[in-house]
């Protein structure tokens, strides 16, 4: 096989054309595109298409090795394009390849997906795990794509889709290792869940998403804004805005949550018993009294209940609390003399 290079040589872009090559060699153009963004000429695609085929040849984990290094260039748009263009992504990645004029179907008009695909792949962070995520977070949209009644169009179930898809297509194409292969999934699976924050979720529910991504989280965010590509700034902007305010309070829910605890489990109770003290909220203003004491210094933490009773004694810390009893318990409210 033969693919007469056409390009400048400086580009190196051009194997020996009077050798016989292997099937690799079909690749062997995308190393320069990631690289510098040129394109080769039509010329050159066109043979590449007409071998296109061969590419089928190789193992799953030399596709891998062949392709990963390019889409982790500096432009691995170009990259993406001219696999399209010279025919190998309709046999490596058919299911990407069904994106390409996806949103002109049937008259209907929605984001171009193969645009969009490759605008987030653009932005996307140079690790082989986001990156991959970010070509195939969007393929299960060509199957869940649904027009409503009144002219709106939507991909319900489309991260999940595109993990089913995944699993059956790409994954037996493209020999992944099996670490990055199981963070790729679940990068797809949950990409859309970043977007969703509003700012309006509970300290429970960030914490509760920080678990549950765990060591996921650093790449789904990277993935999420990545897939920003609104061309309206002020919607750009805010979609932004709103993914650093997530990451910013994970952080600081992290950072407060590894703070040593100086107060003992049980405290409340302690306090009840030694003090004569109903439930209610003037136990908590008790601990956070306390808490303080502990942090300016005047009291040592991670001490036993008892040390705490004494020093709400010997501060006079239940001077001006208001005893709130609880609704039932009935009693007069005041100090901590009433009752």
């Amino acid at each position: 096989m033969s693919l007469a290079p056409s390009l400048d040589p400086a580009l190196g872009l051009g194997p020996d054309p009077a050798s016989d090559r292997d099937p690799e060699d079909l690749l062997w153009p995308l190393d320069a595109i990631g690289r510098t963004g040129v394109l080769p000429d039509a010329t050159l695609t066109a043979q590449a298409l007409a071998m296109a085929d061969r590419v089928l040849a190789l193992a799953p984990a030399e596709v891998y090795a062949r392709l990963t290094p390019p889409l982790c260039g500096r432009h691995p748009h170009a990259v993406l394009q001219w696999l399209r263009d010279a025919g190998i992504l309709a046999r490596l990645l058919p299911e990407l390849d069904a994106t390409h004029a996806f949103s002109q179907e049937a008259g209907r008009r929605h984001k171009d997906v193969w645009e969009h695909t490759k605008a987030v792949v653009r932005q996307a962070v140079p690790r082989p795990a986001v990156r991959w995520a970010a070509v195939l977070h969007d393929i299960g949209k060509v199957t869940t794509r649904r027009f409503t009644p009144d002219g709106k169009v939507t991909f319900h179930g489309h991260s999940e889709e595109g993990v089913r898809m995944l699993r059956r297509g790409p994954a037996q194409r493209i020999g992944f290792p099996p670490e990055v292969r199981e963070r790729v999934e679940a990068l797809v699976l949950h990409h859309l869940r970043p977007g969703q924050y509003d700012g309006g979720w509970t300290d429970s529910a960030v914490r509760r998403f920080h678990r549950e991504m765990g060591p996921l989280l650093g790449d789904l965010l990277d993935l999420s804004r990545a897939d920003v590509t609104s061309k309206r700034p002020g919607k750009r902007a805010r979609c932004l805005r709103l993914i650093k305010e997530l990451e910013v309070r994970i952080e600081a829910l992290a950072q407060d949550d590894a703070r040593p605890r100086p107060l003992p489990a049980g405290l409340g109770n302690a306090l009840m018993e030694a003090l004569a003290l109903p439930p209610g909220k003037h136990l908590a203003e008790l601990r956070e009294r306390l808490e303080a004491m502990c942090e300016d210094g005047r009291l040592e933490g991670g001490r036993e209940a008892e040390y705490y009773v004494d020093a709400v004694r010997a501060a006079g810390l239940l001077e001006g609390l208001v005893i709130q009893r609880p609704r039932g318990l009935g009693g007069p409210k005041g100090g901590p003399g009433a009752g």
